[in-house]
Order: C-alpha cells, then sequence, then structure tokens
C-alpha cells in the first residue's frame, strides 16, 4: 500500500506535561485510520501538529509521500470548531478557498455558485437556504457545510483527509451521508484520518484503529483485530478500584435537588446532591457534562423546571441569586471566566462577597480585608504567600487556589465545580483534593464536572456518566475506577426500567 503519511517518533512536551511520547503511525492510499483514546490522550495534539499549529520535539519526523498519480500530498483539516465564519452564508463559506472554475476577473455568476453549494449539500440529505448565514443553521447543518468544503473539490488521490470528532452533531442518516461521502474518498485513493469518541462508528468505518493512552501508542489494530468490546479495553486499560472512602458523614436530604435539567446539549436529567458528598459527573466532549454546573449556577443558557437549595425554592436563576442562596462555581476556564487575572490576590478572593468587610457609610475596612485574605492564603498554601501579587504572576496551580479560596471563605452549601485541576502540576493537584475534601466535610455538596476519569474515581463517591445529552449509567464506591468510567462514557448504552445502564458498565 503507497503511504501517504508518515509520522515517526512523534513526542510533544508543555511545560509540566508529556502530550505525546514516540507515537508512529502511517496512512496509505485509500485506508480509513481511526485515532481513539479518552480525552487527554494526545488527539488533538497530534492534529493541532500535522496542521502546524505545534512544534513537535526533535526528533520527530512527519513525511508526506506521494498520491498513486504521483501527486503531492496535501492534509485537508475539520477541526471540532468547524472553521466556518458565522457571519456569512453556506455560499461564501464554500467559496472561501476555491471558486469551482471560475478564473476570470469577474465575479462568480451568483446563481451557478447558488447551484453548486446546493447540490454539495444535497449530498448530504440536506436541504436549507445556503444563502442563510451560517449562526442561523443547525450544529448539524453547519458540520454539513464544513465537511461539504473539505470534500469539494479534491476527491482525487494524493490527499489525507483529517476529520476530528465530525459526527458529534449528526444524527443517524446525516451520519451514514458522511459515511458514504469519506469512503468515496478513501476508494478514489485519498487517505482518511478519523477522530472520534463514538466507538461503534470507527467499529463501522475504520480499517485500522490507532489507540492513544496518555500520550502513548497503546495499540494499532487492523480490522477484523478489533470490535467495540476491545477498543474499549484497549482505551481504559486494566485499573483497579480506586480508594473512594473518604469518612464523610452519612447522606442526608438532599441539599441541592433540580428536576428537568435542559441545556445546548442537555436533552434531560435529574440531580440530587446531598451535604458531604462529593458527585462526579463525566462524559465525552459533546455529553452535556461540560454545562450542567454554568447552568445550575446561572451563568449559561438553559432551563431547569425545579431547582430546590435545601428547602427554598430557586425561581430566578442569576450568579447574583446563586451566590446569595450559597452556591459556588469554579468554572472550567478561570482566565477568562474564574477570576480577574489582572487583580492581586487579595482582591480576587473578596471580590464575591465584600459586605462583612465593609463598615459605616460603605468604608472597606483594610485591615479587616488583610488579615482574612493572610489567614486564607496559609490554609490554601498559596505560594509565593503574597496577597499583593498580581493573579497573572502565580503558578497554574496557585492561581487554583486563589480561586477556591474566594469561594470557600463564603461557606457554602454547594460547590460547583468544572475541570477544578486542568492546567495544575501533579503537587498543586494534592492541595486542591485536600480542600475539596474539607468542604465535603464541612457539610458542602460538592459537584465536580470533570473529563479526568482518574481523579473523579479517587475523590467522588459516585459519578454520572453522561451520553449523548442524557444520563448512561451511575457508579457509586465502591465500583469507581477509571475503566469503569470510560467503559461506561463509550459503551454502548441500553434503558433497563427507570435505569439507564450500559452493557459494559453493568457487566
Amino acid at each position: 500500500m503507497n503511504s501517504l503519511l508518515d509520522v515517526r517518533h512523534l513526542s510533544m512536551t508543555f511545560p509540566g506535561l508529556r502530550a505525546l511520547d514516540d507515537v508512529s503511525l502511517t496512512v496509505g492510499a485509500g485506508e480509513i485510520v481511526a485515532v481513539v483514546g479518552q480525552n487527554g490522550s494526545g488527539k488533538s495534539t497530534l492534529v493541532k501538529i500535522l496542521a502546524g499549529l505545534h512544534d513537535p520535539d526533535p526528533g520527530s519526523e512527519s513525511v508526506l509521500g506521494t498520491g498513486p498519480d504521483g501527486s503531492e500530498v496535501s492534509l485537508h483539516f475539520i477541526h471540532q470548531d468547524l472553521g466556518l465564519v458565522a457571519g456569512l452564508s453556506t455560499i461564501e463559506n464554500l467559496d472561501l478557498d476555491q471558486m469551482h472554475g471560475y478564473r476570470s476577473l469577474l465575479p462568480a455568476p451568483r446563481r451557478e455558485e447558488r447551484r453548486h453549494a446546493e447540490k454539495l449539500i444535497a449530498d448530504f440529505g440536506a436541504s436549507f437556504d445556503v444563502r442563510r448565514p451560517i449562526l442561523e443553521l443547525t450544529a448539524a447543518e453547519r458540520t454539513i457545510v464544513a465537511i461539504a468544503r473539505a470534500l469539494d473539490g479534491w476527491r482525487h488521490p494524493g490527499n489525507v483527509l483529517v476529520l476530528d470528532e465530525p459526527t458529534a452533531s449528526l444524527h443517524g442518516d446525516e451520519v451514514q451521508k458522511l459515511f458514504v461521502a469519506v469512503r468515496e474518498v478513501a476508494e478514489r485513493g485519498a487517505g482518511v484520518i478519523f477522530i472520534s469518541h463514538r466507538l461503534d462508528e470507527v467499529v463501522e468505518l475504520a480499517d485500522r484503529v490507532v489507540v492513544l493512552r496518555d500520550g502513548h501508542l497503546i495499540a494499532n489494530v487492523a480490522r477484523g483485530e478489533f470490535d467495540h468490546d476491545e477498543l474499549v479495553r484497549l482505551i481504559a486499560g486494566a485499573i483497579g478500584s480506586a480508594d473512594t472512602e473518604h469518612g464523610r458523614p452519612d447522606r442526608s436530604d438532599a441539599v441541592l435537588r433540580a428536576r428537568g435539567i435542559r441545556g445546548t446539549t442537555i436533552r434531560a436529567l435529574d440531580l440530587d446532591i446531598h451535604a458531604g458528598e462529593v458527585v462526579g459527573v463525566t462524559g465525552v466532549l459533546g455529553s452535556g457534562r461540560e454545562e450542567l454546573a454554568s447552568i445550575l449556577f446561572g451563568c449559561a443558557q438553559g432551563e431547569v423546571d425545579e431547582l430546590d437549595l435545601e428547602d427554598q425554592r430557586v425561581t430566578a436563576r442569576s450568579p447574583r441569586r446563586s451566590i446569595e442562596l450559597g452556591m459556588a462555581y469554579v468554572p472550567g476556564d478561570r482566565r477568562r471566566h474564574g477570576a480577574v487575572m489582572t487583580m492581586t490576590a487579595r482582591e480576587n478572593m473578596t471580590l464575591p462577597r465584600m459586605r462583612p468587610l465593609r463598615r459605616l457609610l460603605g468604608w472597606l475596612d483594610a485591615p479587616a480585608e488583610r488579615a482574612e485574605v493572610q489567614t486564607w492564603i496559609e490554609r490554601v498554601n498559596v505560594r509565593p504567600p503574597d496577597p499583593e501579587r498580581m493573579l497573572s504572576l502565580f503558578s497554574g496551580g496557585n492561581q487554583q487556589k486563589i480561586v477556591l479560596a474566594k469561594w470557600l471563605r463564603n461557606e457554602p452549601r454547594v460547590l460547583l465545580m468544572d475541570e477544578p485541576t486542568q492546567g495544575v502540576d501533579v503537587g498543586a493537584k494534592a492541595g486542591i483534593f485536600e480542600l475539596i475534601a474539607g468542604a465535603a466535610a464541612a457539610g458542602a455538596g460538592v459537584l465536580i464536572s470533570s473529563a479526568d476519569t482518574k481523579e473523579l474515581a479517587l475523590i467522588c463517591d459516585r459519578v454520572l456518566v453522561m451520553r449523548d445529552g442524557e444520563l448512561a449509567v451511575e457508579v457509586n464506591k465502591p465500583d469507581l475506577s477509571e475503566a469503569r468510567l470510560v467503559s461506561a462514557a463509550l459503551g454502548r448504552a441500553r434503558t433497563d426500567g427507570s435505569r439507564v445502564e450500559t452493557d459494559e458498565a453493568s457487566g
């Protein structure tokens, strides 16, 4: 088989993180190669290196071959964010990088452009006004536009198409039409790299599967050597159950009770969190776990039919109201949403609740503020212990400790956290785990939304696994392990009465 792309000994090191470690793979003419692995395995880093967004470590090689007709190989990408211009129409987005054979200095005939765009969209069984701006289209329609643009005009040998989670917003018939187009590309001699969390699709489409785990190449298996269950085993690894005994208080009545949670991705979800309990929420990208905490806090678009905080019904959701009722939220992107990077550690810590520090006429009691901040800096072990240091000058782990401290000083009844250890070094993670355990021991109900299944298995009392906007399975201790959670997130779902399970998770 003629090799179109040969990746040799690919490594990529970020500060404190080895994202890829000596990964090699090839893509042959007419071959569909799937790359799978859980979040953080190195798939996205691989794509960004191939696209030229990252420079790999010295010694890494990516060699492009020649097509069956001797033409030079080129790489074409469909990234997760699709790369469309929201304010332009489908016609304009399709025409950004090519003019479909029009070579004169005059504008291309509008009628011909429209017909061409409609034909490309119709190839995927879709029918919508190609003159409408992209921002007015549904997620599935936008995905179809991106795929049509990538496939248009180059269905010939000598290219490699890289598809990064292309089916995340597609449904049954749309997925099958995409597969027909991908197979056609491969049959003409092109190569395809297909990245997906949906293992059923991988089993159906791929000629070969490359499995990554923690930046390492775990397996490179050909069709006939893998099935769904074998891929789950390779991705999850043989990991024993985590010790999840924390000595926390027994469950009491729910400190938070939510019914009918809906959002951009979440279709319908009910949730109870008890005092002293740490509840994890996980799932692959697009499962809905990314938006749950922000919806509950009132800072993201979504609906909740009923929300009770202990015995109090919450009728109007907003961040201000949530803070007043004793809720706290640590977002996943602390730089954009969790802190003010140009303020000091002291200013960030006291920002959510300053009323107790104010005196007559509203003046801030500066000595009281400094004393309280100093207490919290020592309690969460911020280094260096300088309350007047600008937040942007601290390391990622110390920034996160400061963000946590600003909420913990409010003694929250419910602590909502999204990816609490993202971008944090190993030493700081241990400190953050202790703070989470301390909040639960003090009686708070804690919700952690994270893609890091290993951490969730370590610190949670139970974990909810989401898939396609719904609850797939709930895993309680002592059954918690990384392997169990990954298996549940990637497994085939079935409904058994009122309990949603997966074959793998329930076996």
